[in-house]
């Protein structure tokens, strides 16, 4: 196996790992972000409107972080730059 190769195979398997990992602890924030805006609502449901809103703004906070690390897996897919310098020490 020569050195395009292994970072071609490191480089999908940290995207893999990358996203598996980033997309846990959003969507386990999200559940939680969501219990807790149900059970608000269902203690003061006069309130639901505000709580609603709230729970909305959170979620798109919570969501970001899961954007991140697909951002991040794509960059190592697609922009990774040992790619550059395998290409060049394996031409040359």
């Amino acid at each position: 196996m020569d050195a395009i190769e292994l970072i071609g195979m490191m480089s999908v398997l940290a995207a893999g790992l990358c996203m598996g990992i980033g997309a846990l602890g959003p969507a386990i924030g999200e559940g939680m972000a969501a219990a807790a805006a149900l059970r608000s609502i269902a203690q003061q449901p006069d309130e639901s409107a505000a709580i609603t809103r709230t729970l909305f703004v959170a979620m798109a906070m919570i969501e970001s972080t899961g954007i991140y690390a697909f951002v991040i897996a794509i960059i190592l897919i697609f922009a990774n730059p040992f790619w550059e310098y395998a290409i060049k020490h394996a031409a040359g």
